[in-house]
Parts: C-alpha cells; structure tokens; sequence
C-alpha cells in the first residue's frame, strides 16, 4: 500500500491528527523518555482514547515526531468523532448565534439549557454538554470574542500591530515577498530578462535572516517552500558554493510562522508541510498592514542596499529621475544572489540593530546553547512535502522531465509493470536530481542519466530549452519549403494521372482479350456449310 502524502490525507483525519499532536507534543515537552500515569490519564481524557491507543500514539510519535505518525489509518471517522443528524445541528447552530454570540456574554449552561428546550420542542433528543461545547471549539476566537464583547480575549488571540514579541530564538519567523528594484541580465546574453522576486524569511526574536529564495517567477507556493528549506537546514554548503567564508549559523524548525494571506501562503500543501512538522501558522488578520512589520522594515532595508547597484529601479519615479535602469543593468540572478547573500551574512548580521542595540549575530550566538536545535525526524520526508511534483511515466530509459533524463538503479525493478504514472518531485534550484515514489510508496533518488552534466536551475534548463527552438525556428527557410511542398503536390498530382491512364488502357486490353476467346457470329456466311471433323478425314 503507497504511504500518502499529508496533503493526500482526508480533511477530518488531518485535523484530529493536529488536535492529537498538539496535545501529545505539549506533555511530552518536559518528559523524555518516561510518561507517568498521570500523563497517560490526561492524554486519555484530553483524546477519548482508550489506555493502550494512548501507548500506541505515543510511540508512534516518539519514533516519528511528525503528525502524519498520529493519522488514524482506520476507515472510516477518526475516533472520538461525534456526528449529529442535520436537524440538531441546525439548532445548534442557530442557538448559538441566537443566544451565545451576544455582549450579555451568557454562560455555556445557559446554552446547553436553551438548546436542550429547543430539541424538546422539536421532539429530538437533546445533545450532550461535551457535544454543545465542542462546536463553540470550532468558532473562530477572535470573531467569537468579539461578538460576546471579550475584549481581552480578542485581545489576547490577536498579535497587537508593533507588540509581536518572541521569548526565544525561531519562536516566530516572519516570511514574505516584493519585487526587487533591479533588473537582472541573462547569463549568456548580458541582456535584460525582468525584475526578480525575493522571499524572506526572518526570525523575530534575534532580528536574524533565516533564509531567503531569488526567483525570476511571481510569489507562489514554490518560493515560499523553498525560502522555509533554505531557512531549517544547515547554509554551510550553501555558503561554500557561493564562495562565502562568513558564517550563517542559523537552522532549526521555527515553532510558529507568521505569513500574509496570499494564495501561496494558504496553498493545501504548504499547510499540511507545516502541520506534519509540527509547524503553527499565523496568517496575517484583514485590514492589518503592520502584522508583518519587523519583515517588512527588513525588506525596506535590503531593497535600500539594491539602490546602489547598476539596474537599480530606485523605490518611486522621483529618484528614477531620467536613469535608464534596463540599460545600465549587470548583474544576472546568479550574482544578485550572492551580492544580498553577502549584504545579509555581513553588513545586516554584524552591524547593530536599532530595536535590539546589538547586532543580530550576537543575539543569536548568546542563546543558541540554551535553545534547543529542532530539526525534522525524517529529514527526506520533510524536504518533498514541500517541493513542486510533477507525474511522469517510467520508460525503459528512465523517468523524462523538462526535457533531462533521470535514472537510479532502484526504478529498474519497475520498468516495464503495468502502473499508473509516478509521482516526481524536483527542487527547482538543482535539476541534477529529481525524488521518484515508486509504486511501493517509498522515494528514491533518481539522478541525471548522463553524469557528465552539470547541476543546472530549472530556469537555466527551461530558458536553453526555449533558445534552441528559438534557433531552430530562425534556422528555418520558409521559401525552401513553400517551393518543395509545390514540387510535391505536383509530383502527387502527375502520378495520380498516370496511375488512372494506366488502369483505363489495362482495361481496354483486357477487354479485347475476353472477345477474342469467346468469338462472334459477326463476319460468319452461314450459307457455307461447316466442314465436320469426319469429312476432313
């Protein structure tokens, strides 16, 4: 059986795996490797499980530290899952905007005594207390606060704009996107291709970037995943590709993201990536432009270094003046990389922060001791769940993509079965390799089928990809094949001609051959007598 993805999951089986990671995680925090009766008793009230699916649970998610481990793969409801027919939903609903939802703030036994009369009226039975309770959980907070006039409960469920504080290093990590104010060059052609977008990550706490992603593409689902990659792991080889000796300390899981609420931050697998790593989000409240303030000062910031470099777009048409910023654009995306890599791990990390009036490094490097380093358990598992995939078909040549061909000695055992198509998963920033899930579930490494190649960025691959058609296409002469397609149809047309003037003189022949062997009375005197066979003798 294919192990799914957690995007593959049901909705109601993810949530009560949320629900159940939340709680196990929590009192596990302080305990190791032991868990006392009292947590095994919390644990089974908390879940509505029984003592030994609690063990089981709790096993599970030691071994595996991700909320797919918690996934009931029973069919059916998760356990514990309470389903109410339509018309006592209905007046639960109702009860509660009628009743609950109201600045008198009535209690939740009022409530329970309300919906219990109504249900009597209607001649249903009335739902338990837990029942009534657990649809007010389902509310949102901060609506239902303000509805009942709960002023520091709303309060509380939302983060006050310019108040975000952290209580330690990847607390909170705040992300989002702009469009550079510069144009970038194409690697071979020196000519101008657009103005980048860049993806920031920053952690709140120290004021330190944990990672960003350079793209010519537009903010989607793809260059925040690869900005959250580049933010856990470890930038030392990273840093080494580029050339860069200055440090980059920062990795770990972040406890909580902050995001806006773009599409690409409400996409359904960069959710569920999220929540199967243990991950919070907190999207940005409507009509609440300074939520991501620390981010954006930081963006402010390093858009301001970009005003210095050639190809420059300035932040307005006032200091553009008359500069022509395609004309005098030098860098390609390679370069504008490593130059904002080298600003962030220099100037920004070493010069003093005015919110902290010590540098971010320093910050960093005085708790990263005491704070705990969490990565993910399966580190390969957490890397796909946020690549972009793609489904292909294995050949006997291998798996084919964006015109390159990849191939690991494990497919061999499935070329040739009757399958469905493979899922692909590729990192857009290195083609060199591509993650293939075999029929059995299970992912493997498939890598360049000639290993001469180079690693090459999928923009380098889909942009050589369109220069040699482009050249393919200017390579064409349209007059040569104009005048042989005539040639042609001219050839077609005289041989049709003569193809049916040589049938039509078969016929006639053969026409004439069939009257000579059968004869005729026309030309015969029957007044001479016919000699017969007895007087010629």
């Amino acid at each position: 059986m294919v192990d799914p993805l957690p995007e593959e999951i049901d909705d109601i089986l993810w949530q009560e795996a949320c629900r159940r990671a939340e709680v196990i995680r929590e009192t596990l925090k302080d305990s190791k490797d032991q868990t006392t009766a009292a947590d095994i008793k919390y644990l089974r009230d908390k879940l509505g499980l029984s003592r030994s699916s609690v063990f089981r649970l709790i096993k599970q998610f030691r071994e595996n530290g991700t909320t797919m481990a918690l996934v009931d793969r029973n069919r059916g409801r998760p356990a514990g899952h309470r389903a109410l027919d339509p018309q006592r939903e209905d007046i639960i609903k109702k009860a509660v905007r009628k009743y609950y939802l109201k600045p008198t703030r009535p209690s939740v036994s009022q409530l329970v005594r309300d919906i219990q009369t109504d249900c009597k009226v209607a001649g249903l039975k009335p739902p338990h207390r837990r029942t009534i309770e657990a649809r007010l959980d389902d509310l949102d907070l901060r609506q239902r606060a303000k509805r009942r006039g709960e002023k520091k409960k709303e309060k509380k469920a939302r983060a006050v704009p310019g108040q975000l504080r952290a209580s330690k290093p990847l607390n909170i990590v705040q992300i989002d996107h702009t469009k550079a104010d510069i144009f970038v060059v194409d690697e071979e052609t020196r000519k101008p291709i657009g103005r980048p977008w860049l993806t920031l990550a920053m952690d709140v706490f120290s004021r330190m970037v944990t990672g960003f992603y350079l793209t010519m593409e537009a903010p989607s689902r793809l260059s925040t995943s690869l900005c959250l990659l580049h933010s856990v792991y470890d930038k030392t080889a990273w840093l080494k590709e580029r050339d860069i000796e200055e440090p980059w300390p920062v990795a770990g899981l972040p406890e909580r993201v902050h995001v806006d609420n773009g599409a690409d931050f409400r996409s359904h697998a960069f959710k569920r990536g999220c929540e199967n790593a243990g991950i919070a989000i907190d999207w940005r409240p409507p009509a609440t432009p300074h939520f991501g303030g620390h981010i954006e000062r930081m963006i402010g910031t390093q858009m301001g270094r970009l005003h210095l470099l050639p190809g420059t777009t300035f932040s307005n048409a006032q200091d553009l003046a008359d500069y022509d910023s395609k004309r005098h654009a030098a860098l390609t995306l390679r370069e504008l990389e490593r130059y904002i890599a080298l600003d962030i791990v220099g100037a920004y990390h070493q010069s003093i922060h005015s919110s902290l009036s010590r540098p971010p490094l320093a910050v960093w490097r005085d708790n990263e001791d005491v704070t705990p380093l969490r990565m993910p358990d399966d580190r390969l598992q957490f890397w796909i769940s946020f690549l972009p995939e793609q489904e292909r078909t294995l050949r006997p040549t291998g798996i084919h993509l964006f015109d390159l061909r990849y191939w690991s000695p494990a497919l061999s055992a499935d070329v040739g079965r009757k399958q469905r198509r493979l899922l692909v998963k590729y990192d857009p920033r290195d083609m060199s390799r591509v993650f293939v899930r075999r029929p059995s579930g299970n992912f493997v490494e498939a890598r360049y089928a000639d290993l001469t190649l180079a690693p090459i960025t999928l923009h380098e691959a889909l942009t050589a990809r369109r220069t040699l058609r482009e050249k393919g296409r200017r390579e064409v002469d349209s007059r040569t094949i104009i005048r042989t397609a005539l040639e042609q149809r001219k050839m077609v047309d005289a041989a049709v001609n003569r193809t049916a003037a040589t049938r039509r003189g078969n016929n006639q022949l053969s026409q004439i051959g069939d009257e000579r062997e059968i004869g005729t009375l026309r030309g015969v005197d029957s007044s001479r007598p016919v000699p017969f066979v007895e007087d010629t003798e």
